[in-house]
């Protein structure tokens, strides 16, 4: 497997490294609200000896209703992610929707993620692999909900095609089940791993219940927030080289997937558990 390296933070992912710990809000709300997440995971992280990167989108194009918080776009939130980085002395991971945002995208997060539903558009794949290895950073592919686990290897040749040298981690999220349900086969991380790249597990997004919101009769989506540790905790026995977590201090009024929100006050408890567990794996 490959070990990936951000040097300039000196952070590595790979089997034998420390566990990596991508956690912070789901999307931009406000600089303040940013700025308060990062400082708590940074310490937690820090008092656990846990690498940790930042996490938050600045836009979420893919929400249920056209009415929905979407985040504060590109022009007011890459800004915002360069203002934690410069505050906390952290990297940052965060996403891209068109092929012609990955070069400022690139230029602000050392982590770039092409979200699950893109994964498959060559155009976007290509820019954003391109951007990413010009910068050194990391591409975070998250596997598509309707893709089997081994597919992910023409995810990896067409980034690796369009920039030889680009440094890929594989996220599983869960794959579709019926109706309004994911499911998360653990079998698939170990698959995934067997690509050479590190994997992580996007825990929260996993729980979701797409279209299944009964606040807003299915205008939005629904999850499971109690479900996300179990499948955090499963991944980390399962192999998986880093974790994926969205936390926010009052989760019920986050503006975004607030069923599958976690509370920032069980971070410091979840991460431990996730620590031992990892440690025991090896």
């Amino acid at each position: 497997m490959d070990t990936l390296e951000l040097k300039e933070y000196g952070i590595k992912i790979g089997d034998g490294e420390k566990l990596v710990v991508m956690a912070g809000l789901n999307v931009l709300e406000d600089e303040g609200l940013a700025q308060e997440v990062c400082a708590e995971l940074k310490a937690i992280c820090a008092e656990l000896d846990l690498p940790y990167i930042f996490k938050a989108s600045w836009d979420k194009a893919n929400r249920s209703s056209i009415t929905s918080y979407r985040g504060p776009g590109m022009a007011e939130g890459l800004p915002m992610l360069a203002a934690v980085k410069a505050k906390h002395g952290v990297p940052v991971v965060t996403d891209l929707h068109e092929a012609d945002q990955a070069e400022a995208v690139a230029d602000i997060a050392e982590v770039v993620q092409l979200p699950a539903f893109l994964v498959r558009q060559t155009d976007l794949v290509v820019a954003t692999a391109r951007a990413v290895a010009a910068k050194g950073g990391w591409l975070h592919a998250k596997k598509a909900q309707f893709l089997a686990p081994w597919d992910c290897a023409n995810i990896i040749s067409k980034s690796r095609e369009a920039a030889p040298n680009v440094q890929i981690i594989l996220c599983d999220r869960g794959t579709s089940f019926g109706y309004n349900n994911l499911v998360v086969d653990m079998l698939g991380i170990p698959e995934m791993k067997k690509l050479g790249v590190p994997v992580t597990m996007d825990a929260t997004h996993a729980v979701q219940l797409p279209g299944a919101d009964p606040r807003t009769a299915g205008a939005s989506t629904g999850g499971r927030r109690e479900g996300v540790s179990v499948l955090a905790k499963s991944a980390i026995a399962a192999g998986a080289n880093g974790v994926f977590l969205e936390f926010h201090p009052r989760p019920d009024e986050a503006l975004c997937d607030a069923p599958s929100c976690l509370p920032l006050s069980d971070a410091k408890e979840l991460l431990s558990t996730l620590k031992e567990i990892h440690e025991v794996v090896g």
